[in-house]
């Protein structure tokens, strides 16, 4: 593929068109498309690449800027190649009907073999240009615009296929700045030329200047040559601010041009620009500016859309406003204009050098001197100092460990050799409680467990002696009286020289995991005691109750066949009396085997369930139990459906049997992750932290059993003040989960 940077047109159309000019114009143009087109595009390069041509009005690469940042930005953010073709055009030219066609047919020539992608022309007289002739250059090829002012027509309304960046050149705030840096200005002298950009600014400046009127003499200087314009402004009052609004360029090169111009009338008045850029380094103090190096991105980004398939009409035009003062310190310095009086945000350039900036070699030298006479006097004294750095890393070192040491979680205590201690890190000494000389020297003793005091002292002892690392679990005192299980590490810790110098150790809390080992280890013949127990009282249940009302059956029926031949009515109350005893058994029955597994939470459902067990529960105990449900879904897993009916199963009778209460309260809830079931009543409660030391084992198989849905489990009560169960448990679980459940005893 040919070269990305095209060449500009300006050597060729640089100068207006006109009669025997625009044929050897077309003859160069020819010669210009043969060369360009004499490297074809691949097929697979027209598939992977993107082509973006871009437009700039001006062939002043001063004032348009150059394509690299551009370029720069969208090839990093697009997944594909990107191509460039830049043209530098002649905008102050498009006032020429044989400029703008001689431009077309050259573009025309020289792209139409090219599929472009993008369009992307600079500044009004460009976007002007392309949506006059893009239906002939370059049809259906979307445009993006960048830096275009938005007092332009051509970007006051949508065009279709098109969008881009415009910027707010502020004018007045250029005004504004000139007028509060020289506040005794009378006149205002506008330079400027008569192309239809300078005609336009011009416009702009006269509209802005009519706010000042009263008090400010506007001279327009339109267009005239050299050395009049020299004459003119030589001859305007002191007290004149001259406004420099002419473009250079570039395809003409009179004796003395605008940028030549610039700097001469720049000594002879203060000289502002609206744009920053043309005065400054040119004779001109400056101006306000817009931050055109933040445009980039934005405009790079409104590209990558439009190339990544979105449609221009989608993608509002972005207003870019980011502007700041920009002036040239000589200036200032020229003017006797103090920086102080510059507005906040202002960017100062050219100042002049420092002492440092300009002398610098000169320093760097005497510099170099002075270190290696340094390096000599530290050659002489590096052994003595070597001892002295040593000992200075030391202490770093011992206060990189206290840092650590204090913010480690763990308790940190460290020991002479003979065993007392001498440091205690944060963590131990709030643990034990602050104070002067909390478990310093043999004062720990005082903080740990009498039981466990002697296999301390003797490890420690031990360790001391034979130089080796210990570890012990030990009872250590917390700063309310409370004794904590302890696991201390200890190892042998050597002084510089290698000596043995003491022990530090390490200890961390294992109360917890304690009570959690000894739990598990209970827990199984918790379980098993109570299955026997479950077993004795099914037994009882059977032998002393469903037994006995099955013997008093037989003996009813026999006393009912011998009566037989008795009266009517006498043999009609007696097979009434066994019916109720049969119906009697039933029940027992019926109630023992709800106990051990409750047959309607399989086709009633989770709500079914627990109604009827409320019911047949404030029946059989002569209690009132209020039962409300609301948005409980008629399906919900069988782990949970169990959980949830065997935990207000076991609520209940504990309820019953310790609150004193007659009154309970059953409520569940469901929302679209969860269910919550809380059991209530205002009896005479307890406390929950005794209770859960004692392990209960009703509350220890509730707990298990919500736990093994990944539930949460809690109890709310407080003697005299009644008991709240609130369980809340996800309605999707697990498989592993799931699996669990059904494992557990008694779970069916």
């Amino acid at each position: 593929m040919h070269g990305l940077l095209i060449p500009s047109l300006t050597y060729v159309l640089g100068l207006r068109v006109k009669g025997s000019k625009l044929a050897s114009c077309v003859c160069l143009l020819t010669a210009l498309v043969c060369v360009t087109l004499s490297h074809p595009v691949s097929a697979q390069e027209a598939i992977t690449q993107k082509n973006v041509l871009v437009l700039y009005s001006s062939s002043d690469r001063t004032f348009t800027g150059e394509v690299n940042s551009l370029e720069s930005e969208l090839r990093t953010h697009s997944p594909w190649p990107v191509n460039f073709y830049v043209e530098y055009l002649e905008g102050k030219s498009f006032d020429d009907e044989a400029y703008e066609n001689a431009v077309a047919e050259a573009l025309q020539s020289r792209y139409s073999g090219q599929k472009l992608d993008l369009v992307m022309p600079e500044s009004p007289a460009a976007l002007d240009f392309i949506l006059k002739y893009r239906d002939r250059l370059f049809p259906g090829v979307p445009i993006v615009f960048f830096e275009v002012d938005v007092t332009w027509p051509v970007v006051q309304k949508r065009w279709p296929g098109v969008t881009g960046v415009t910027v707010n050149t502020d004018a007045r705030a250029t005004i504004d700045l000139a007028l509060d840096l020289h506040p005794d200005t009378k006149v205002v002298a506008v330079i400027t030329n008569d192309s239809a950009w300078e005609k336009h600014w011009l416009t702009v400046i006269h509209a802005e200047l009519v706010r000042h009127r009263d008090t400010i003499k506007e001279i327009d200087l339109v267009a005239l040559p050299p050395d009049q314009l020299l004459q003119r402004v030589d001859s305007l009052s002191p007290h004149t601010l001259l406004l420099f609004q002419e473009i250079q360029d570039a395809s003409s090169q009179p004796v003395i041009g605008s940028y030549d111009l610039l700097a001469l009338v720049g000594q002879r008045r203060p000289t502002y620009c609206l744009w920053a850029d043309i005065c400054l380094n040119r004779g001109g103090i400056g101006g306000n500016r817009v931050d055109f190096e933040n445009l980039a991105p934005l405009e790079a980004e409104l590209a990558r859309r439009v190339l990544s398939g979105e449609r221009p009409d989608d993608i509002p035009v972005v207003n870019y406003r980011t502007q700041h003062p920009r002036v040239d310190w000589r200036q200032l310095q020229r003017w006797h204009i103090p920086e102080s009086a510059l507005p906040p945000g202002s960017v100062v350039l050219y100042r002049e050098p420092t002492l440092w900036e300009r002398d610098h070699k000169y320093f760097l030298t005497a510099i170099a001197v002075i270190v290696v006479q340094a390096l000599l006097i530290f050659g002489l004294l590096w052994q003595r100092a070597r001892k002295h750095r040593a000992e200075a890393v030391l202490r770093e070192s011992e206060e990189r460990f206290r840092v650590m040491a204090d913010t480690t979680p763990s308790l940190i205590w460290m020991c002479d050799e003979e065993g007392k201690i001498t440091y205690l890190n944060d963590q131990r000494v709030a643990f034990t409680g602050p104070g002067p000389d909390t478990g310093y020297g043999n004062d720990w003793t005082a903080y740990v467990h009498s039981d466990d005091l002697k296999n301390v002292q003797e490890a420690l002892a031990w360790a001391l002696e034979s130089h080796q690392r210990f570890s012990k679990e030990y009872r250590l005192r917390r700063y309310d009286g409370v004794y904590r299980w302890m696991f201390d590490i200890a190892s042998p810790r050597v002084n510089g020289d290698g000596s043995f110098a003491g022990l530090i150790g390490s200890a961390i809390d294992i109360t917890d995991q304690k009570l959690a080992q000894e739990a598990l280890q209970t827990v199984g013949g918790r379980l098993l005691q109570a299955q026997d127990e479950e077993r004795k009282r099914i037994a009882r249940e059977l032998h002393d109750d469903i037994s006995q009302k099955l013997a008093l059956l037989s003996m009813e029926l026999a006393q009912a066949n011998c009566s037989a031949n008795g009266s009517v009515e006498a043999t009609r109350e007696r097979l009434n009396d066994i019916r109720q005893h049969c119906s009697d058994i039933a029940k027992d029955i019926q109630s023992l085997s709800h106990q051990l597994h409750y047959s309607k939470l399989d086709y009633l459902g989770l709500v079914g369930a627990l109604k009827g067990f409320c019911r047949e529960f404030a029946k059989q105990y002569d209690v009132s139990v209020d039962f409300k449900e609301e948005g409980v879904p008629r399906k919900l897993p069988t782990q949970v459906s169990l959980c949830l009916f065997r935990v207000t199963q076991e609520a209940l009778h504990n309820a019953a049997k310790y609150s004193g209460a007659r009154e309970f309260a059953v409520r569940l809830n469901a929302t679209a992750d969860e269910v919550q079931l809380v059991v209530s009543d205002a009896g005479a409660g307890f406390d929950v932290a005794e209770a859960m030391k004692n392990q209960g084992l009703g509350l220890v198989s509730m707990q298990e059993r919500v736990h093994l849905v990944q539930g949460r489990f809690n109890i709310e009560s407080r003697p005299g003040e009644g008991t709240k169960i609130v369980v809340t448990v996800p309605v999707i679980v697990n498989g592993a989960s799931t699996k669990s459940a059904a494992n557990v005893p008694g779970a069916a």
